[in-house]
């Protein structure tokens, strides 16, 4: 009991009231010093309405503010589990990490929503009650739908062909046309390809193949670049591939000797074509330096100034030969012969042969020789015959479709001959076996050669009559 009464007595005595919470720290206190005075004045008994509503205002703004200090300051110490670890992870989880999945604040501090008012994380489309605007499409999108995105519009983009790569184009689509000569086949490419700032250099190209072609490369080009000119190709362009052509002369002229002569028949050919424009020839007048360029406009200059020079230019590169008609073919050939038997070169006839250009028409060539052969007269005509078609047979000039064709020609048409040429059977004999000597024609063809049966007379003594 005395001991009691010690402890009251250190207490503070305010009137009569014993206080405690003069010993707890500032935060902890119920009452402040505004409180005591209150309840000193409640003490007295001397409340008024107002004084009694505000004592109740100011009571639950400190015991508001009393909360919030000490839920921020035990925040701390709730976090941590008794033995150590943060407070709200998952004790089954290794190394004691926090669940990855729980949205709720790993600080610990915090009401424990979801962060960004649920707007963030993976999957989620936004807070609640959020309104988009419309965005316009980005074709760089990588869910970027084209069918989706209304009326679309298609465009073929074709890459420009690059001027290493020209060349590789545009040969094989002259070697092309060289062989079947349809100009709209090259005009349907040449619309399919970006050539760029670099078309021009078709024409130049096309002329530079048939420079070191034949006559007909050459006479297929001019139609070519005749067709081309106003649709693929306009005036200027052809002028500027000739004129790159005249600069390259001194090269060319390597490859092809003829090109200076060659070349001013182009120029004149498209002139007369209305390929370059009539005053083409004018401007390089006094302003050439080279040779070989002077001498290919000279030379176009002269075809020019020709009379009836449209008409002529338009064979300035003569027919050919399978453009020519069947008889001048077969006159050609027949000259041809006549003109070997008399001079005997094999050479020269081997050139003309290819000149003509007619491979598939070689057999008209044998046929021509044979009958030639039936028709003259003595051995000397059926020896250089023979020696004809071994040269030819040995080159592959004439080949063994082509041989045999002619051959047997001459073996089906051989009765109505016979009635020109008594002997033509013992001729055709003759000179089948000197042919399959010299291993010109093959032994089906010997064998199939046909013979007349022989007659037999009535008697030796009856002068030769014929039994009939």
């Amino acid at each position: 009991m005395a001991t009691e009464v010690e402890t009251l007595s250190i207490a503070q005595q305010h009137d009569g009231v014993f206080s405690f919470d003069d010993n707890l720290p500032e935060g902890d206190r119920p009452y402040g010093d505004e409180d005591d005075e209150l309840n000193e004045t409640e003490v007295n008994g001397n409340w008024t309405p107002q004084e009694k509503a505000l004592h109740e205002a100011r009571l639950k703004a400190k015991a508001k503010r009393r909360l919030r200090k000490s839920s921020s300051r035990n925040s701390t110490s709730e976090s941590f589990s008794e033995s150590g670890e943060l407070a709200g992870t998952d004790p089954n989880s290794p190394k004691g990490k926090p669940n990855a999945n729980d949205r709720k604040s790993r600080t610990g501090k915090g009401r424990g929503l979801p962060k960004k008012g649920g707007a963030g994380g993976k999957g989620v489309w936004g807070a609640a009650g959020m309104v988009y605007e419309v965005e316009e499409p980005d074709a760089r999108d990588p869910n970027y739908d084209e069918s989706s995105q209304g009326d679309t519009v298609y465009a073929t983009v074709v890459p420009e062909v690059d001027e290493k790569e020209l060349e590789k184009t545009v040969n094989p689509i002259v070697q092309e046309y060289f062989e079947h000569g349809d100009t709209k086949e090259v005009q349907a490419l040449l619309k399919g390809l970006n050539l760029g700032p670099h078309k021009y250099e078709f024409s130049s190209l096309a002329v530079s193949l048939s420079l070191e072609g034949k006559a007909s490369h050459r006479e297929l080009t001019s139609r070519l670049l005749s067709d081309l000119s106003g649709k693929v190709l306009s005036q200027a362009d052809m002028a500027r591939a000739f004129d790159k052509m005249l600069n390259e002369m001194p090269d060319l002229i390597l490859d092809t000797p003829e090109a200076p002569q060659m070349l001013g028949q182009f120029i004149a050919r498209a002139i007369a074509d209305h390929v370059l424009p009539m005053a083409f020839l004018d401007r390089y007048k006094g302003t050439v330096d080279c040779d070989h360029a002077r001498a290919a406009l000279d030379r176009a200059a002269v075809l020019l100034s020709m009379k009836r020079e449209m008409v002529r230019l338009d064979n300035v590169w003569g027919v050919g030969g399978g453009l020519r008609p069947v008889k001048h073919l077969i006159k050609e050939m027949n000259l041809l012969l006549k003109e070997y038997l008399i001079s005997g070169e094999v050479s020269e006839a081997e050139h003309c042969l290819r000149d003509l250009e007619v491979p598939h028409f070689h057999h008209e060539l044998v046929y021509e020789a044979v009958v030639m052969v039936l028709e003259s007269k003595g051995d000397t005509a059926i020896h250089m015959m023979v020696k004809l078609l071994q040269a030819f047979w040995k080159t592959g000039l004439i080949t063994v479709d082509q041989m045999n064709r002619g051959f047997q020609r001459v073996y089906d048409e051989l009765p109505e001959i016979n009635l020109d040429v008594p002997h033509a059977h013992s001729i055709m004999e003759t000179f089948v076996d000197l042919c399959y000597q010299e291993a010109v024609i093959t032994k089906q063809l010997r064998d199939a050669c046909p013979s007349r049966g022989r007659k037999r007379f009535v008697s030796e003594g009856d002068g030769g009559v014929i039994k009939k």
